[in-house]
């Protein structure tokens, strides 16, 4: 190009694009002195942070010579982006380490920097117009520049979030000793340093939650999970798995929900909701999710319960499908504590189930006043906590029953 095609195509005479070029080092650190000056925190960055930051900056500073002096419109028929490259080659690290906040703060400081030193390079009035211009779309670009960087570094970082918090859960599902070789210490390290990752307190008390996860707008509702969550000041984990739903949700001191968990049962489908026992903390989360899991399973004989359900309250149904620890639980809260009060207690509660609850028939078939068999069966609910003359009650002790029939409590 001939210096009149050049100053009709950027505005600028050969001359002053020279200057420009000739200024780029002693521009860019303009800009890293100014941002040591004006930034406190810039100046305890790493030394490899700040050779990332001078990097940026010097590759930008030559992005903006070479677009000013429309060289890349000449050879490639386009404008360049300003500050793409500069972004693309800088550490991997540097959006990681540097907030968006500080971002925005140097890309000002830079931005002023330029204002300042590049309008008296200009050899007359109409150069110094081209040049306010090229700074105020250069900082527009860099702006949109570092807003890209930052949303493909938050994109990344959810879906590495995702990928472990769904091994968090996992992990306590799945207990200790699930894998082979993997000892239960060695379970423990690798479950805390993870929820760790997370922000996740691994000494705070928790529960699990588990159901069916909605069929429809299932992100929607995972979304709506986690905000509610953080308005009441707990953490929440989210895993699906399959045809289920997993929930940790965290109960931080000072907060005992006692199984109450408000609107997160919302963010389940239809079926049952099954909350596990209050856990102490994040290891201690694998008895919560296999008590909440064995309620899960049996839920289906128990159609009427309440929605969510806690899985101590399927006792009976988990023992009748097998669940060795609802079995023992189920004993040692309805059975054990009778019996150890000796006396007719035990008898007079299998003779009044085993007659349908009819109090006279009862009293009939053990040769007693049925005020004594009314005493008695008072005696169990102070003992138990469970009415005999409730019908629940009465399912939950005649299992009780049952199940000590099976295994006596002197084999136990």
């Amino acid at each position: 190009m001939s210096d009149d095609e050049v100053r009709a195509t950027s505005g600028l005479s050969p001359a002053t694009l020279r200057k420009l070029e000739l200024a780029t080092g002693d521009l860019a650190a303009a800009c890293l002195a100014a941002m040591a000056q004006r930034q406190p925190w810039f100046a305890r960055l790493s030394a490899e942070m700040r050779a990332g930051v001078q990097l940026v900056t010097q590759t930008g500073i030559a992005n903006f010579v070479a677009w000013i002096g429309k060289r890349w419109a000449a050879e490639s028929g386009g404008a360049p982006r300003l500050t793409a490259e500069a972004f693309r080659i800088a550490p991997r690290d540097l959006a990681r380490r540097l907030t968006l906040s500080q971002t925005v703060d140097l890309v000002r400081i830079a931005t002023e920097v330029f204002e300042e030193h590049l309008p008296p390079l200009a050899a007359d009035e109409a150069e110094r117009r081209a040049l306010v211009e090229g700074v105020l779309r250069f900082g527009r670009e860099i702006a949109f520049a570092a807003a890209t960087v930052y949303a493909g570094e938050a994109e990344s970082r959810g879906a590495w979030d995702a990928r472990v918090e769904a091994l968090v859960v996992d992990a306590v599902v799945r207990g200790p000793g699930a894998e082979s070789g993997n000892t239960a210490r060695s379970w423990v390290d690798g479950l805390v340093s993870r929820a760790s990752a997370l922000g996740w307190d691994p000494a705070e008390p928790l529960r699990v939650v588990v159901g069916s996860p909605a069929p429809e707008a299932h992100e929607e509702l995972l979304v709506e999970l986690r905000r509610e969550a953080d308005r009441s000041g707990q953490s929440v984990l989210v895993g699906v798995q399959g045809n289920r739903l997993v929930v940790l949700l965290s109960e931080p001191p000072g907060l005992d929900t006692g199984g109450d968990i408000g609107t997160v049962v919302e963010a389940f489908g239809p079926g049952p909701v099954v909350v596990g026992p209050r856990a102490a903390d994040l290891p201690g989360a694998h008895a919560s999710a296999r008590d909440a899991l064995a309620g899960l399973r049996a839920a289906p004989a128990r159609p009427d319960a309440p929605r969510p359900v806690a899985a101590d309250d399927l006792l009976p149904e988990r023992a009748l499908a097998g669940d060795a620890v609802a079995h023992r639980r189920l004993v040692a809260a309805a059975v054990e504590p009778v019996a150890a009060a000796g006396g007719e207690l035990l008898t007079t509660l299998a003779a009044f189930l085993e007659s349908g609850s009819a109090l006279e028939a009862c009293a009939r078939s053990l040769f007693v006043h049925p005020n004594t068999v009314r005493y008695r069966l008072r005696r169990v609910t102070e003992l138990t906590g469970l009415r005999p003359t409730d019908p629940r009650d009465a399912l939950v002790l005649r299992i009780a029953l049952l199940a000590a029939r099976l295994h006596p409590l002197d084999a136990t």
